[in-house]
């Protein structure tokens, strides 16, 4: 039952062969089981148990909230939750606990879903390997699944146990290894310039990116308030159709969203006639940093695109090369902005010092932040100061504009989608990730991804294919703004075309027969 896709044990729910309780009770279970992978900050056990109870409940009396109703999900720790901690993985929030809810977490819960725990990340979400959070970090599933494990007999480079273990990505990096691991059946992330993608293509999950201002951002604590959107991590697309349709529409708390173009319940219509599309190759993309495999399978990727009638079109994203700059400056103006509201004065850590406010503060942010927060801050401080606002921050707001209308030029040209690499290469091992520092390793980890959120169109990453070590590699699709459902039918079409493989994981789970079950054998291989 755990290896299942939220569709399926949605109807196995309805249809009574498992009840809410107990599929709580197995999540739980594996839960502690792989606690070592470090992917959840705070199990919510009680509260699951109780939700789960009432959800049984709605069932028997023929009363069940839909379809999601009794489904274990799970939330990146910078969402805000009513009663339960919430630290965005910082010294300077831990001990919070929120009197509210963030919209979507309301919106899951309002539908039966049963919140089984708050997830890892980089702190406050600034990075692209989920390892820079005071709660140490998180190990990615696949370094333990049977299929890299059994590429590493073949080819042994190590036996460092500590070395042994591959990054997540980041920064919803927790959430994205509680839906691989199969701890629950899907989970928040937060992206801001691929923070969900990115861990998504790293695990071997479908990563969903909104148009921004389709889901709302009331309760997210705010990384970049231009960009940040809710993320969705799933096993499939249809299950992130299914989670979209619950979170999708305005709210009033936040003035960002509009009107909810999608229509309810989300379903996605099937794609029966491929040669109507036309796929988007951005030529600004195929740069040397990319690994061979992964060029590769984007190649691939488009032939089968073609094969199937398609058009296939070479596109130009000609400001694609400042995107990393503009990204930075913006990224880190409204870091420094946002991080303001951290003084010791209103909630969160404060300090012992009382010589003077000014002393207090500068310690209680010394103490609160690590590295990379307080580097941000001072970066963005800098690029704010009136004698470097207009060089810095009017200029990269100019380029972002520029950069959104490179899409719209693209998408103009007659392109339906865009299909581009999500990262440069598969999950690399932990250590050789931090011989780099987290400025660097984000510029070269959401190279593919940091300009979809500067123009606030969708995207969704989809696995492939596993590379030769036997990991996951995906591909990522961009739609254009609010035409989220025609992505997501473009990228359902093409995962059922791939069948990327299920994890294996038997050493972790004493229900992995289910898993084995419902592995897919590749009906088309990009690989061959």
């Amino acid at each position: 039952m755990l290896g299942r896709t939220l569709q399926e044990v949605s109807a196995a729910l309805k249809q009574g062969q498992i009840t809410p309780t107990e599929l709580c009770q197995k999540c739980l279970s594996l839960i502690k089981k792989t606690k070592f992978l470090n992917a959840y900050i705070t199990v919510s056990e009680e509260v699951a148990l109780k939700q789960a109870e009432e959800s049984e409940k709605r069932y028997k009396n023929g009363q069940s909230l839909g379809d999601l109703d009794g489904i274990p999900i799970a939330v990146k720790d910078n969402f805000s939750t009513s009663g339960i901690e919430t630290t965005c993985a910082s010294n300077m929030l831990k001990g919070y606990i929120p009197p509210y809810n963030a919209t979507v977490v309301q919106k899951l819960l309002d539908q039966g879903a049963l919140l089984m725990g708050k997830t890892n990340l980089d702190e406050f979400a600034m990075g692209s390997g989920s390892t820079d959070g005071i709660f140490g970090p998180v190990k990615n599933p696949w370094s333990y699944s049977k299929q890299y494990r059994e590429k590493r007999k073949q080819n042994p480079h190590s036996k460092n146990e500590d070395s042994d273990w591959l990054i997540t990505g980041g920064s919803s990096g927790g959430s994205a290894a509680a839906v691989s691991a199969f701890t629950c059946y899907a989970a928040l992330g937060s992206d801001t310039g691929g923070s969900t993608r990115n861990p998504a293509a790293h695990c071997g999950l479908v990563g969903f990116k909104p148009s921004y201002g389709l889901v709302s951002r009331h309760g997210l604590i705010p990384l970049v308030n231009s960009m940040d959107v809710p993320g969705i991590l799933t096993r499939c697309v249809d299950d992130a159709a299914i989670v979209l349709g619950a979170l999708a529409g305005p709210d009033p708390k936040d003035s960002t969203t509009v009107h909810d173009p999608i229509n309810k319940p989300f379903m996605l219509p099937s794609l029966a006639d491929v040669s109507k599309l036309c796929i988007g190759i951005p030529k600004e993309y195929l740069i040397p940093e990319l690994s061979s495999e992964v060029r590769s399978l984007w190649s691939k990727a488009a032939d089968l695109f073609e094969s199937e009638g398609a058009k296939v079109l070479e596109v130009s994203l000609p400001h694609t090369s400042y995107s990393i700059v503009c990204y930075h400056v913006l990224c880190t103006s409204e870091v420094a902005s946002n991080m303001a509201r951290f003084d010791g004065l209103q909630y969160g850590h404060r300090c012992d010092i009382n010589v003077s406010t000014e002393a207090m503060y500068a310690a209680t942010r010394r103490e609160g932040f690590n590295d990379v927060v307080r580097g941000r801050i001072l970066s963005g401080n800098f690029f704010l100061l009136k004698e470097n606002y207009e060089n810095y921050f009017v200029k990269a707001q100019k380029v972002r504009r520029l950069i959104a209308n490179d899409f719209v030029n693209a998408f103009n040209s007659g392109v339906d989608v865009l299909l581009t690499p999500t990262t440069l290469s598969e999950a690399v091992p932990y250590l050789e990730f931090i011989k780099e520092d987290n400025r660097t390793r984000s510029a070269q980890d959401d190279i593919f991804t940091q300009a979809v959120n500067m123009a606030g169109l969708p995207a969704v990453s989809i696995p492939v294919a596993l590379s030769n070590q036997g990991l996951p590699i995906g591909l990522q699709f961009i739609g254009r703004a609010f035409c989220d459902q025609q992505l997501l039918t473009v990228a359902r079409w093409f995962e059922k075309q791939v069948q990327f493989p299920v994890i294996q994981l038997q050493e972790l789970m004493d229900d992995c027969s289910a898993v084995l079950e419902n592995e897919k054998s590749a009906s088309v291989s990009l690989k061959q």
